[in-house]
Protein backbone atom coordinates (compact mmCIF):
# COMPACT_ATOMS: atom_id res chain seq x y z
CA UNK A 1 0.00 0.00 0.00
CA UNK A 2 1.06 3.55 -0.70
CA UNK A 3 1.83 5.85 2.21
CA UNK A 4 -1.28 7.64 3.59
CA UNK A 5 0.22 10.78 2.58
CA UNK A 6 0.70 9.93 -0.92
CA UNK A 7 -2.62 8.53 -0.79
CA UNK A 8 -4.05 11.10 0.28
CA UNK A 9 -2.49 13.83 -2.31
CA UNK A 10 -3.28 10.94 -5.05
CA UNK A 11 -7.28 11.01 -3.55
CA UNK A 12 -7.07 15.13 -4.02
CA UNK A 13 -5.40 15.10 -7.17
CA UNK A 14 -8.40 12.84 -8.56
CA UNK A 15 -11.12 14.81 -6.94
CA UNK A 16 -9.51 17.88 -8.96
CA UNK A 17 -9.13 16.17 -12.42
CA UNK A 18 -12.64 14.73 -12.05
CA UNK A 19 -14.28 18.49 -10.90
CA UNK A 20 -12.27 19.57 -14.30
CA UNK A 21 -14.79 19.59 -17.40
CA UNK A 22 -13.56 17.20 -19.73
CA UNK A 23 -15.50 14.61 -22.43
CA UNK A 24 -17.04 12.64 -19.49
CA UNK A 25 -18.99 15.35 -17.55
CA UNK A 26 -20.16 16.46 -20.50
CA UNK A 27 -21.41 13.45 -21.79
CA UNK A 28 -22.65 12.48 -18.21
CA UNK A 29 -24.58 15.69 -17.85
CA UNK A 30 -26.21 15.91 -20.93
CA UNK A 31 -27.22 12.25 -21.30
CA UNK A 32 -29.24 13.21 -17.28
CA UNK A 33 -31.08 16.45 -18.57
CA UNK A 34 -32.06 14.59 -21.98
CA UNK A 35 -32.63 11.06 -20.58
CA UNK A 36 -33.19 11.68 -17.22
CA UNK A 37 -30.74 10.47 -14.23
CA UNK A 38 -31.26 6.88 -14.78
CA UNK A 39 -29.70 7.35 -18.22
CA UNK A 40 -26.81 9.37 -16.56
CA UNK A 41 -26.10 6.87 -14.26
CA UNK A 42 -25.89 3.45 -16.26
CA UNK A 43 -24.04 5.91 -18.88
CA UNK A 44 -21.76 6.44 -15.69
CA UNK A 45 -21.47 2.55 -15.69
CA UNK A 46 -19.91 2.24 -19.01
CA UNK A 47 -17.29 4.88 -17.66
CA UNK A 48 -16.37 3.59 -14.64
CA UNK A 49 -15.87 0.15 -16.61
CA UNK A 50 -13.39 2.26 -18.78
CA UNK A 51 -11.47 3.22 -16.06
CA UNK A 52 -10.86 0.17 -14.79
CA UNK A 53 -9.74 -1.09 -18.37
CA UNK A 54 -7.07 1.97 -18.44
CA UNK A 55 -6.36 1.19 -14.83
CA UNK A 56 -5.29 -2.03 -15.25
CA UNK A 57 -3.43 -1.84 -18.54
CA UNK A 58 -1.64 1.67 -16.79
CA UNK A 59 -0.31 -0.49 -13.35
CA UNK A 60 1.13 -3.25 -15.65
CA UNK A 61 2.97 -1.43 -18.02
CA UNK A 62 3.81 1.53 -15.22
CA UNK A 63 5.57 -1.64 -13.44
CA UNK A 64 7.49 -3.01 -16.19
CA UNK A 65 8.72 0.76 -17.24
CA UNK A 66 9.82 1.91 -13.60
CA UNK A 67 11.46 -1.44 -12.81
CA UNK A 68 13.44 -1.28 -16.94
CA UNK A 69 14.20 2.17 -17.16
CA UNK A 70 16.30 4.01 -14.31
CA UNK A 71 15.15 7.77 -14.98
CA UNK A 72 11.42 6.67 -15.81
CA UNK A 73 10.35 7.81 -12.88
CA UNK A 74 11.86 11.52 -13.26
CA UNK A 75 10.34 11.71 -16.99
CA UNK A 76 6.49 10.56 -15.76
CA UNK A 77 7.13 13.26 -12.91
CA UNK A 78 7.76 15.96 -14.94
CA UNK A 79 5.48 15.04 -17.50
CA UNK A 80 2.50 14.49 -15.09
CA UNK A 81 3.30 18.34 -13.34
CA UNK A 82 2.93 19.36 -17.26
CA UNK A 83 -0.39 17.49 -17.62
CA UNK A 84 -1.26 19.72 -14.60
CA UNK A 85 -0.50 22.95 -15.62
CA UNK A 86 -2.34 21.85 -18.98
CA UNK A 87 -5.58 21.57 -17.19
CA UNK A 88 -4.93 24.65 -15.01
CA UNK A 89 -4.96 26.75 -18.36
CA UNK A 90 -7.83 25.01 -19.75
CA UNK A 91 -9.99 25.19 -16.99
CA UNK A 92 -9.17 29.45 -16.71
CA UNK A 93 -8.41 30.22 -20.43
CA UNK A 94 -11.09 32.62 -21.97
CA UNK A 95 -13.90 31.37 -23.48
CA UNK A 96 -14.18 28.12 -21.86
CA UNK A 97 -17.35 26.09 -22.70
CA UNK A 98 -19.37 25.16 -19.44
CA UNK A 99 -20.25 21.24 -18.99
CA UNK A 100 -23.91 22.74 -18.07
CA UNK A 101 -24.20 23.77 -21.65
CA UNK A 102 -25.54 20.80 -22.68
CA UNK A 103 -26.04 19.04 -25.94
CA UNK A 104 -29.04 17.85 -27.25
CA UNK A 105 -29.06 14.20 -26.87
CA UNK A 106 -31.66 11.07 -28.81
CA UNK A 107 -32.80 8.66 -26.43
CA UNK A 108 -31.08 5.61 -26.27
CA UNK A 109 -31.45 2.13 -24.95
CA UNK A 110 -29.31 0.78 -21.57
CA UNK A 111 -27.21 -0.92 -23.64
CA UNK A 112 -26.08 1.83 -25.98
CA UNK A 113 -25.91 4.44 -23.16
CA UNK A 114 -23.79 1.83 -21.22
CA UNK A 115 -21.75 1.17 -24.27
CA UNK A 116 -21.69 4.84 -25.17
CA UNK A 117 -20.28 5.68 -21.33
CA UNK A 118 -17.56 2.98 -21.72
CA UNK A 119 -16.49 4.43 -25.33
CA UNK A 120 -16.39 7.99 -24.13
CA UNK A 121 -13.98 6.83 -21.91
CA UNK A 122 -12.01 4.99 -23.70
CA UNK A 123 -11.33 7.58 -26.45
CA UNK A 124 -10.72 10.41 -23.53
CA UNK A 125 -6.82 11.07 -24.02
CA UNK A 126 -7.05 13.13 -20.25
CA UNK A 127 -7.98 9.70 -18.77
CA UNK A 128 -4.90 7.90 -20.49
CA UNK A 129 -2.16 10.55 -19.48
CA UNK A 130 -3.61 10.77 -16.37
CA UNK A 131 -2.63 6.97 -15.39
CA UNK A 132 0.52 6.96 -17.27
CA UNK A 133 2.11 10.55 -16.08
CA UNK A 134 -0.21 10.92 -12.84
CA UNK A 135 -0.02 7.95 -11.16
CA UNK A 136 3.71 6.74 -11.02
CA UNK A 137 4.32 10.47 -8.95
CA UNK A 138 2.74 9.12 -5.74
CA UNK A 139 4.19 5.42 -6.05
CA UNK A 140 7.45 5.19 -3.90
CA UNK A 141 9.23 1.80 -5.44
CA UNK A 142 12.00 1.92 -2.41
CA UNK A 143 9.10 0.22 -0.16
CA UNK A 144 5.42 0.18 0.70
CA UNK A 145 4.50 -3.00 -1.22
CA UNK A 146 4.89 -3.39 -4.85
CA UNK A 147 4.73 -1.14 -7.42
CA UNK A 148 2.02 -3.00 -8.94
CA UNK A 149 0.38 -2.98 -5.93
CA UNK A 150 0.84 0.76 -5.23
CA UNK A 151 -0.79 1.10 -8.63
CA UNK A 152 -3.92 -0.67 -8.50
CA UNK A 153 -4.48 1.12 -4.90
CA UNK A 154 -3.85 4.39 -6.32
CA UNK A 155 -6.17 3.11 -9.60
CA UNK A 156 -9.03 1.65 -7.33
CA UNK A 157 -8.66 5.21 -5.37
CA UNK A 158 -9.23 7.38 -8.12
CA UNK A 159 -12.20 5.22 -9.46
CA UNK A 160 -13.90 5.48 -6.14
CA UNK A 161 -13.42 9.33 -5.68
CA UNK A 162 -14.52 9.87 -10.15
CA UNK A 163 -17.36 7.48 -10.06
CA UNK A 164 -18.79 8.97 -6.61
CA UNK A 165 -18.40 12.66 -7.78
CA UNK A 166 -19.83 11.91 -11.52
CA UNK A 167 -22.62 10.20 -9.80
CA UNK A 168 -23.65 13.42 -7.84
CA UNK A 169 -23.19 15.01 -10.65
CA UNK A 170 -25.18 13.13 -12.64
CA UNK A 171 -28.10 13.36 -9.99
CA UNK A 172 -28.10 16.75 -9.82
CA UNK A 173 -27.17 17.87 -13.16
CA UNK A 174 -30.55 19.59 -14.10
CA UNK A 175 -30.56 21.44 -10.79
CA UNK A 176 -27.05 22.47 -11.15
CA UNK A 177 -27.28 23.78 -14.75
CA UNK A 178 -30.45 25.29 -13.14
CA UNK A 179 -28.26 27.06 -10.27
CA UNK A 180 -25.21 28.18 -12.73
CA UNK A 181 -26.90 29.30 -15.75
CA UNK A 182 -27.94 32.79 -14.12
CA UNK A 183 -24.83 33.17 -11.65
CA UNK A 184 -22.17 33.46 -14.36
CA UNK A 185 -19.67 35.12 -11.63
CA UNK A 186 -20.33 31.67 -9.96
CA UNK A 187 -18.81 29.68 -12.92
CA UNK A 188 -15.73 32.32 -12.77
CA UNK A 189 -14.92 31.50 -9.44
CA UNK A 190 -15.10 27.89 -9.94
CA UNK A 191 -13.10 28.00 -12.74
CA UNK A 192 -9.89 29.86 -11.32
CA UNK A 193 -9.91 28.05 -7.87
CA UNK A 194 -9.84 24.80 -9.89
CA UNK A 195 -6.74 26.34 -11.87
CA UNK A 196 -5.17 27.44 -9.06
CA UNK A 197 -5.28 24.46 -7.50
CA UNK A 198 -4.03 22.27 -10.31
CA UNK A 199 -1.44 24.56 -11.02
CA UNK A 200 0.02 24.52 -7.08
CA UNK A 201 0.16 20.53 -7.65
CA UNK A 202 1.91 21.14 -10.87
CA UNK A 203 4.70 23.20 -9.21
CA UNK A 204 4.70 20.56 -6.42
CA UNK A 205 5.40 17.56 -8.31
CA UNK A 206 7.83 19.39 -10.44
CA UNK A 207 9.94 20.41 -7.34
CA UNK A 208 9.80 16.85 -5.57
CA UNK A 209 13.16 14.98 -6.32
CA UNK A 210 13.51 10.86 -6.69
CA UNK A 211 11.74 9.31 -3.97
Amino acid sequence: MPEFSSLLAFGLVSLGMVLTPGPNMIYLISRSICQGRMAGLISLGGVALGFVVYMLCAALGITALVLAVPYAYDALRLGGALYLLYLAWQAVRPGGRSPFQVRDLPADSPRKLFMMGFVTNLLNPKIAVMYLSLLPQFISPEGHGSVLQQSLALGFTQIVISVSVNALIALMAGSIAGFLAGRPLWQTVQRWLMGTVLAGLAVRMAMEGRR
